[in-house]
Formats: C-alpha cells, sequence, structure tokens
C-alpha cells in the first residue's frame, strides 16, 4: 500500500515535470517571435536588405513567409525528432552549436556552485552558531552586500582593478596567442575573474539558508543533551547540528543544479567566456530565433530536471517530508 502511494506520488511528480517542459517549448515559440525587427534584414547579405525580392527569397528558406501556426506545427515535429533547427547567424545545426558551448558553462557554473556552495555553508554554520558575535555581523554583512550588487558591475571593477594590473586574463576561455604554460594553467588563469565574481555574489544565498537552519536547530533539546555528556561544543556542531540543519541547503543546492546549464549571461559577456551565456548574448543581437528557442529550451529543461531530481530527493533524505 505505501508502495503503491510512493509510486503515484513519483508519477505526478514526473508528469507535472513534462506538462511544465511542454508549456516551455509553447512559450519559447512564441516568445522569440514577438521580438522587434526582421530576421531576414539583419540576415541578408550586405547591400541587399533593402531589395523586396531578396527579402522574400530568405524569408521563404527561414520558413517565415508561412502562419505562425505552420511554423510552430513543424517546430514541434522537428522536436519530437530531436532536430531544434539551423542556427541563422551560424549556419549549423543548433544542436551542434549548443553542444560545442555548453562544457565552458558547466566548467565555469560548476566549479562557482560548488566554491559558493562550500563557503556558504561552512560560514552559515559557524554564523548561525555564533549568532551576534563579531565575526556573524562582519560576514553577514559582507556577504549580503556582495549578494545586491549586480554580477556584471563586479566583473566590470575586478576587470578593471585586477586585469589592469595584468594579474590574471581579462577575457576568453585560452589564450589565442602561443604560451608557454601548461593547458590547465592557462584555463584556471582565465576562469579566475568570472569564478570569482560568481561565487562570491552567490554565497550569501547557502549561508544564509544555512545560517537559519542551525539558528532553528541551536537549542533542540538534543543538543543539550549532547552538551550534558561532556561534548565540546565544536564537536556538537559538527555531529549533531549540521546533519539535522542540512536539508534546507541541500534542497538549494540541487535547485542551484539547474542553472549550472544556462550558466550566467552577463558574466559570460563582460569576460568573453566561449559559454552558453556568451552564445544567448550573440543570439539575441539576431535575432536568430532558431538558436534562441534551442538554448532556452535546453536552460529550461535543465532547470526542471534539477528541480524534478531536488523533489525526489527530499522524501528519502528526510523521511518526515514524505510523511506530510
Amino acid at each position: 500500500m505505501r508502495g503503491t502511494k510512493a509510486a503515484r506520488s513519483v508519477a505526478a511528480k514526473i508528469g507535472m515535470a513534462l506538462g511544465t517542459l511542454l508549456f516551455a517549448v509553447v512559450v519559447n515559440f512564441f516568445l522569440f517571435r514577438m521580438l522587434p525587427g526582421d530576421p531576414a534584414k539583419a540576415f541578408a547579405p550586405r547591400g541587399r536588405n533593402s531589395d523586396p525580392g531578396a527579402l522574400r527569397e530568405i524569408r521563404e528558406r527561414m520558413g517565415l513567409d508561412e502562419s505562425l501556426w505552420v511554423q510552430f506545427g513543424k517546430y514541434v515535429k522537428s522536436l519530437v525528432q530531436g532536430d531544434l533547427g539551423v542556427s541563422w547567424s551560424q549556419h549549423a545545426p543548433v544542436t551542434e552549436v549548443i553542444a560545442g558551448r555548453i562544457w565552458p558553462t558547466v566548467l565555469l557554473s560548476g566549479t562557482s556552485l560548488l566554491l559558493a556552495a562550500g563557503i556558504g555553508f561552512w560560514l552559515g554554520a559557524r554564523q548561525g552558531w555564533r549568532r551576534g558575535s563579531r565575526f556573524d555581523k562582519i560576514t553577514s554583512s559582507t556577504a549580503l552586500s556582495l549578494y545586491s550588487v549586480p554580477e556584471w558591475l563586479l566583473g566590470l571593477v575586478l576587470l578593471v582593478v585586477l586585469a589592469k594590473a595584468d594579474f590574471v586574463p581579462a577575457d576568453g576561455g585560452m589564450s589565442s596567442s602561443r604560451t608557454e604554460l601548461p593547458y590547465w594553467i592557462d584555463l584556471l588563469r582565465h576562469m579566475a575573474l568570472p569564478v570569482l565574481v560568481l561565487t562570491v555574489v552567490y554565497i550569501a544565498e547557502y549561508s544564509m539558508i544555512m545560517r537559519s537552519s542551525i539558528l532553528d536547530e541551536r537549542h533542540a533539546d538534543y543538543l543539550t543533551t549532547a552538551r550534558a555528556k561532556g561534548l565540546r561544543d565544536a564537536l556538537v556542531l559538527r555531529r549533531h547540528a549540521l546533519p539535522n540543519a542540512l536539508l534546507p541547503s541541500m534542497t538549494l543546492f540541487f535547485l542551484s543544479l539547474g542553472f549550472v546549464i544556462s550558466g550566467a549571461i552577463t558574466v559570460e559577456t563582460v569576460f568573453s567566456w566561449p559559454g552558453l551565456g556568451r552564445l544567448t548574448y550573440d543570439a539575441l543581437r539576431g535575432p536568430d530565433v532558431p538558436l534562441l528557442q534551442g538554448l532556452f529550451l535546453v536552460f529550461s529543461a535543465g532547470v526542471i530536471l534539477m528541480n524534478l531530481v531536488a523533489d525526489l530527493l527530499v522524501p528519502i533524505l528526510d523521511p518526515r517530508v514524505g510523511r506530510s
């Protein structure tokens, strides 16, 4: 009986995720067709963007001469076959263009996420355990101040201060000219500034959640019992308080994994990082509608998948959630 109820719950969550993905497909298609500008004029050969015959020929090639519903039907049919279309700006299949840019974004955003979560959990635990202390006041106010700064603004400030002083490269994923440095050292030097920006901005998300969880647990009876047994304060925090306070933070971590693929458009643009964020910025300038549709579908699918994983894992990590 309990197994049947759990199976129904899992099926309902998967169905809800598929419904959300279907909604995202519909929104993605119609949203980008509302963008201002004529793609035929934007992608016409130089000197021919005022030639009515040439523009009509380009619209036919792009499929823009057909009604919106016919275009939507063809889009859904191609999507079912795993075909995201051909990029108007790069003249290559959208799947190949996205596949070529996805790993730089995962590397950049994934590294930042792990650093922000690790530092944020550590800070939040100490802040909550020592509430009102000088450490709590200084680190909490600093983290919240950095969280309120736009990523692109912090990136520009660091570019001016550090990159101008030749501490680290200012842009790109690798050096364009030959360098004697090993591949991975050159890569780390280029990653340093964008990773730093994304990490310091998002530390507050994790530290505040962990701080709040520790504050809820701080005066629990089982911790008083642990102290009465003579355990050191640090041991009480590490062995007893932290495991019970981790669940909200782990939920946030899994939800954030969905944004690892979407990356950070403004940070990748500021640092010319060759990932999906920079690709999105370039596609918006067209607008390259097939590429934008493909990108936002991948972003949406990543977030929906990670939400589903978090939804399924939480009752396993804390059975009280499943029983409620």
